[in-house]
């Protein structure tokens, strides 16, 4: 065969099977046998095998190859992968309805609702049309490269007609049919059975080794789009439909709602469905349709105020209650946990759940060895509803919390206001050992290889006591612990070293400062920019700044008093880890004096000089707000090539617009 013929051919055999799989995946409906599919690949394998350098990214033999990873590499969403809040019964949904008529000053909103597929959330990026990178939600602002993973869902399409730069997203997830024969799998060689579908896609596809993740016959559904380069659609629906028309797979269930009475309508009717899907949903996404009003909701620190999961009824289930286990958090907090006997509830074996205080468990009498009904509902931690009396005998015995701490045997106090007991030992084991495991936690310096097993091995084998020691620990040391191979200590050491880099944030909410959450230490890194300056501001300074209140900016200031933080903060500055805030900021009054002061800028069409991401990122460091739609509120439009309705709306509505070379030649004169 001559390079013209195999080039001809590969061209047919390629498009032919794209299609194939597409029929079968995608609108589950084969039009080959399976013979044929097979036969078809194996002559593409062949003839690109004789012609390795004809082998595209696209090509339907690159669904499987990929070399097993030492770790996965970490992505950083351009635009945040933003959790939904929730709803849990009919008055949760009105709720949202009121808020979203408020906000838009409207009685007429059409919602799009879609079922909230039980799987793993995942990112797809394609660049002139390939298929270039897959990644996991994360923390909704970092996740994981697991492409090549990825690449084996055959649902998948690995090139789409639309060649903008487009981040799409979805629900990757585990046919119950699939789950039955893994597991069946699994038991025959005495493996551990996984617990849910949603835990076996999440394992599958965190797997390094992509032909496990091959083996595992994960699906997908696609529901939308993160960056888009030349995206012009007006409602979530068309873009639903958009999405189908390029070839993914969008779930067919999804319906348009004009008022919330139809949502509830859609609400009920899959609460009696559910069981008959071949897939495992544990919710309804309801979403706001038009995007224009979605941008002028906007969003909440953390999720967006124009969409809302609602959670399925929690299922219930009755159990035995072995005993209470006391656990010690890194504030201190005694934290009285159920042990049961095992008992299925919401697709998850169950054998502990929570008591939350010592006041629950006194209020509802709750005994050891009492017959329980517990029930959990989505991801919320099962707990204990109540007790079933009439199984109750002369055997139970009540339960009393322990005068001291079960760690370190100092005496427990109960502060003013608060329900929980609390050790207020700042040497106390337990709490060492907390505050460490949330140090390297994932929204805090997120060290890949330190999950909780590991920082207790390493905790109990005394090579750690503070967060300082985790930046000297050794190789050689690390290899004598139980199932630490060269290759894993390598990475983890790796990991650690790599984490000097985080930017203040990460750092400041690693430290576990009280009432400092991850958003807080955000506004705060931004603010004043290095540690050094943060410690030595005074309670005034400190109330001064946005969204930090009195009792924050009090605990602030006691954190940063104590000799043992002051001399904790020298040691890692002299083990090297960056102190300061390395994300973009622009002072005060340079964003108060730019051009972009307090205006709503709208971008569009294809930008050469930036990517969008950056040229919002300029945008917004200025004081300017970026926003998606445009509308009567919209001060400027940058256009770039093929800009289309949006300008169109633009010209009508008489906003200002720039082409990309005037937005380049303002930027570089406000640098």
């Amino acid at each position: 065969m001559t390079e013209q013929e195999a080039r001809q051919r590969l061209q047919e055999l390629r498009e032919e099977l794209t299609t194939y799989n597409y029929q079968y995946h995608v609108l589950d409906n084969p039009t080959v046998s399976d013979a044929e599919y097979d036969e078809k690949m194996k002559e593409l394998k062949a003839i690109e095998a004789e012609f390795p350098a004809m082998i595209t990214p696209d090509s339907p033999s690159q669904r499987v190859g990929a070399e097993p990873l030492e770790q996965f590499e970490k992505v950083t969403h351009r635009v945040p992968m933003l959790s939904l809040s929730n709803a849990f019964n009919e008055g949760d949904l009105r709720d949202f309805d009121r808020r979203v008529r408020e906000g838009l000053g409207t009685d007429d909103v059409t919602y799009v609702c879609e079922l909230k597929i039980d799987g793993l959330a995942i990112s797809l990026r394609y660049e002139d049309g390939l298929f270039v990178q897959g990644a996991t939600r994360g923390d909704g602002t970092t996740g994981e490269d697991i492409t090549n993973n990825l690449k084996t869902i055959r649902s998948i399409p690995l090139s789409i007609k639309d060649h903008s730069a487009i981040e799409v997203r979805g629900e990757a997830y585990m046919p119950q049919k699939a789950f039955v024969s893994l597991n069946e799998a699994r038991e025959k060689k005495e493996e551990e059975p996984f617990a849910n579908p949603r835990n076996a896609a999440a394992g599958s596809l965190r797997q390094l080794d992509p032909r496990i993740a091959a083996e595992r016959q994960l699906d997908i559904f696609l529901y939308a789009v993160g960056e888009w380069e030349s995206g012009e659609l007006e409602t979530h629906s068309d873009r639903l439909t958009y999405l189908k028309e390029l070839g993914y797979k969008t779930n067919p269930e999804w319906r348009k709602c004009h008022g919330i009475d139809e949502v509830l309508q859609y609400v009920e009717r899959w609460v009696e469905k559910r069981a008959a899907l071949s897939y495992d949903i544990d919710g309804i996404v309801i979403k706001v349709d038009n995007l224009e009003a979605q941008e002028e909701l906007g969003f909440t620190a953390k999720s967006p105020r124009w969409a809302i999961a609602y959670k399925f009824p929690a299922e219930e289930a009755v159990t035995k209650l072995i005993d209470i286990e006391l656990s010690i958090g890194r504030t201190g907090v005694i934290t009285p946990t159920a042990i049961l006997e095992p008992v299925k509830v919401a697709g998850t074996t169950v054998q502990r759940a929570s008591l939350h205080n010592e006041d629950l468990i006194q209020e509802k009498d709750i005994r050891i060895g009492d017959t329980v009904v517990i029930k959990k509902a989505g991801d919320i931690i099962p707990e204990v509803v109540r007790v079933v009396m009439d199984m109750r005998t002369e055997e139970q015995e009540p339960f009393a919390m322990p005068e001291r701490c079960p760690s370190c045997a100092d005496e427990l106090v109960r502060l003013e206001d608060e329900v929980a007991l609390r050790c207020i030992n700042p040497n106390c084991p337990a709490q060492l050992q907390e505050g460490l495991i949330h140090f390297v936690s994932r929204l805090a310096m997120n060290i890949d290889g330190l999950g909780e097993k590991v920082v207790e091995q390493l905790f109990q084998a005394e090579y750690i006591h503070t967060i300082a020691d985790l930046y000297r620990l050794e190789r050689d040391e690390l290899l004598k612990l139980e199932r630490m191979g060269e290759k894993s200590v390598d990475n983890l050491l790796k990991a650690i070293e790599q984490s000097k880099e985080n930017s203040l944030e990460r750092l400041l909410f690693g430290l576990g400062i009280r009432y400092v959450g991850s958003k807080a230490a955000k506004t705060l890194a931004e603010h004043f920019e290095t540690i050094d300056r943060l410690q030595e501001a005074s309670f005034d300074e400190l109330v001064a700044v946005d969204e930090i209140g009195d009792k924050m900016a009090d605990s602030i200031v006691q954190y940063f008093e104590d000799e043992k933080v002051r001399h904790l903060i020298a040691e890692l500055k002299e083990l090297g880890l960056n102190l300061a805030y390395t994300g973009p900021k622009r002072s005060e009054a340079q964003a108060d004096d730019s051009v972009f002061a307090g205006k709503t800028v709208v971008l569009t069409g294809k930008l050469s000089i930036y990517t969008r991401q950056e040229a919002k990122q300029h945008i917004e460091a200025l004081g300017g707000k970026v926003t998606g739609s445009v509308s009567k509120k919209t001060d400027l439009l940058i256009a770039g090539e093929d800009a289309g309705s949006k300008l169109e709306k633009a010209e009508k509505l008489e906003v200002e617009v720039w082409d990309e070379a005037k937005l380049q030649t303002v930027l570089e004169g406000e640098a």
